[in-house]
């Protein structure tokens, strides 16, 4: 019964007590599901993970997470598992630059 109270609202909600980076996942994770429901329990795991491994490192491993797209229960375990929470994030790669070269056509070319 108190299962079926919960809706993605208040998952978010519980997230948030343990920062914007958490509550952040745990809305991507219900987002990409097909039926929010089915991404509770996952939920659920990443919010109780700060009982083991306290709120700060799971807020870290939560921002990582996003950083690197791995929007999943296993993912965020990993990090806190490995230290990864500990290191600085990766910097973002740029774009590469355009090469200009006579054999290369370009998009013009297929208009």
């Amino acid at each position: 019964r108190d299962y079926a109270e919960w809706t993605p609202e208040r998952l978010i909600r519980w997230a948030s007590e343990t920062g914007k980076s958490t509550a952040d996942l745990v809305a991507a994770v219900l987002a990409k599901k097909l039926h929010p429901q089915q991404g509770f329990r996952s939920c659920m795991g990443i919010i109780t993970l700060a009982k083991r491994f306290g709120k700060e490192r799971v807020e870290a491993a939560c921002k990582r997470a996003l950083a690197i797209g791995g929007t999943s229960f296993k993912s965020v375990k990993s990090i806190l598992e490995t230290g990864l929470d500990k290191k600085p994030l990766p910097e973002p790669k740029l774009a590469s630059p355009v090469i200009a070269h006579s054999n290369i056509r370009g998009r013009e070319y297929y208009h």
